[in-house]
């Protein structure tokens, strides 16, 4: 049994780790710190709970207002009601999308989510999702019929798409079956009850709007160990530095403009999850991270891990590497991470006596973007669904070779874009192939991004960058 941590997190009062159901694989916890005894064994939903007017350090309990129209939100039978619709489809699947939002640009986020449900689905033998802002069922019915989920748990807040859902999930079975329920609750709502409930999900799903954090802590506390957390943002201004204080408010970051603005969203993303997994007392690990021009798109597949790290333990000291700040010099083009220790020291080496020439944004991960390992597998398996064309390559083969090729650990953050360095070599840019094995064969790691067709990732300083375009222009 594992007692510790207890108190509250968010609204909810926590004693997770008093779950055996979490730890049923890892019967070497037993580390105690309390006593049952201490612990009030009552979960009480955020709407129940109120501040005590004379302290902040207690709350009371209030009664839930009586409404006698009001309908409970748990899972429950619905009745489909389907509207007028017209029908799309996806990786031959016929679905219907009524009045909901749907995109078909983010079919490749889909199929990255359905390959690393399939993989874990592989190792574990079991798969519940939670798909908790699932729209009109789309990635639900996915994870459905494509990797056999066991149980899938389809949420949206708007009940008007309860129609839609349901009829789009009966293609796959029938909801006496078991495998599927559908429930209209917000995101947070239905992620805490799940908690309340000790009823854990292997995979969470939130496809959120925006630049909306609050629901991590919840997912972080409703996601089984070990399992996967698949988030989202679409907030490119924040990415790109237009508003530094909502970043900060949302992810604890204050961004500030850069010249590779769509890697910063997904590392803005990252660090988020990464600073609120820590407040809870977990770490995470991203296997993956995608960014889509339409919207913009981000969206990052992490693992969530164990308790606390022990002091001096190398993955600890791997996250304290990798949650620090950036500076990008606009003089010579360099960019740099900042450990914390050395904030009141920065500087750019070129020397640069330009004033605000050195541009600082952060905290924010600088650690890989991806797992090769993860996503080598995740290629394969794509392979053997005959996702990669008949010896032909396609859009989701060539994403997942250049996430691959962006593992490199040898890579530094950002991207460099070509037109950057043809403007300050004052030359022509040169063809992209040519420069990457111009740069390859001066000793330097190097790869194109994902991100941006016209750009490369590489190790080498801006400055050799220059000199190799000119060389390449007889200049």
């Amino acid at each position: 049994m594992i007692l510790r941590d207890f108190g509250c997190r968010g609204n909810i009062c926590n004693w997770r780790d008093l779950d055996l159901n979490r730890f049923e694989s890892d019967p070497g916890h037993n580390h105690i710190k309390t006593h049952v005894n201490d612990i009030n064994p009552c979960f009480f939903l955020p709407d129940m709970i109120s501040l005590c007017p004379t302290t902040l350090s207690s709350f009371q309990l209030t009664s839930p207002p009586q409404n006698p129209s009001h309908r409970p939100p748990n899972l429950r039978r619905l009745t489909a009601v389907v509207s007028e619709s017209h029908y799309e489809t996806e990786r031959g699947f016929e679905f219907q999308i009524g009045d909901t939002f749907f995109r078909h640009e983010s079919a490749t986020g889909r199929d990255l989510g359905v390959l690393a449900a399939a993989l874990y689905k592989r190792s574990n033998d079991k798969l519940r999702v939670l798909d908790a802002m699932c729209g009109c069922g789309i990635r639900s019915l996915r994870y459905l019929a494509e990797v056999k989920a066991d149980f899938v748990l389809a949420n949206d807040a708007n009940e008007d798409c309860n129609g839609v859902i349901v009829s789009n999930l009966s293609t796959v079975s029938s909801e006496d079956e078991g495998r599927w329920k559908v429930n209209h609750s917000v995101a947070n709502r239905v992620l805490a009850e799940r908690y309340v409930e000790r009823d854990y999900f292997d995979f969470i799903d939130v496809d959120s709007f925006g630049s909306d954090s609050s629901f991590f802590r919840c997912a972080f506390d409703a996601v089984k160990l070990g399992g996967l957390l698949y988030v989202t943002s679409t907030d490119g201004f924040s990415s790109g530095g237009h508003r530094p204080n909502h970043s900060l408010a949302a992810y604890g970051a204050y961004i500030r403009p850069l010249p590779y603005s769509n890697e910063i969203g997904l590392r803005m993303l990252i660090g988020g999850a990464v600073r609120e997994a820590s407040v809870l007392g977990y770490h995470v690990s991203p296997l993956f991270s995608y960014y889509s021009y339409h919207g913009p798109v981000f969206r990052v597949l992490l693992r969530v891990n164990r308790g606390k790290l022990p002091h001096g333990h190398v993955l600890l000291v791997a996250v304290c590497l990798h949650y620090r700040f950036i500076s990008y010099c606009d003089s010579c083009g360099n960019s740099q991470a900042i450990p914390w220790d050395e904030l009141g020291q920065m500087n750019c080496p070129c020397g640069s006596d330009v004033p605000d020439s050195l541009v600082v944004s952060g905290p924010l991960w600088t650690g890989p973007l991806h797992c090769a390992a993860y996503l080598t597998e995740m290629l394969a398996l794509a392979g053997e669904w005959g996702w990669l064309g008949n010896g032909t390559k396609n859009d989701l083969d060539k994403l997942l070779r250049r996430m691959i090729d962006e593992s490199d650990p040898n890579l530094s953050f950002g991207y460099i874009k070509l037109d950057e360095i043809a403007s300050r070599a004052k030359v022509n840019s040169p063809p992209l192939v040519t420069i990457m094995n111009a740069i390859h064969q001066e000793g330097y790691s190097v790869s194109r991004s994902h991100i941006s067709s016209n750009a490369i990732k590489t190790n080498c300083p801006m400055s050799e960058c220059v000199r190799i375009a000119k060389q390449l222009r007889h200049c």
